[in-house]
């Protein structure tokens, strides 16, 4: 049953992970028939594009570009593990704050 779980949300997924557009059309493709593998992914990439977008706004302007971009690198890296993650059909939570986004969005 848990293949078919992953198999069945696998695509909507694979979209969420790219930028706020995948991630709308993913969370589009979810509503109808909740999956509990495409949830999760929704939430880490929701997490992630959150902390880019205050990456862009914060870091950048008050810390500097060297800094945001070493935290931009940083996730990128993030993004580049669950993304694999994805392909291999593995819940995996991404390093340091996986775990707050499926706290922290819990009802998506």
């Amino acid at each position: 049953m848990e293949n078919l779980t992953v198999n069945e949300g696998k695509t909507a997924a694979i979209i969420s992970h790219f930028w706020v557009i995948g991630l709308i059309i993913g969370f589009i493709l979810n509503m109808n028939k909740r999956n509990d593998f495409a949830s999760f992914y929704i939430r880490q990439m929701l997490g992630l594009n959150v902390l880019q977008l205050l990456n862009g706004w914060v870091v950048y302007r008050y810390l500097g570009s060297n800094a945001g971009w070493i935290v931009g690198v940083l996730l990128f890296v993030l993004w580049l593990i669950s993304l694999l993650a994805v392909l291999k059909g593995e819940k995996k939570l991404v390093p340091v704050v996986g775990e707050q986004f499926q706290n922290l969005f819990k009802g998506i």
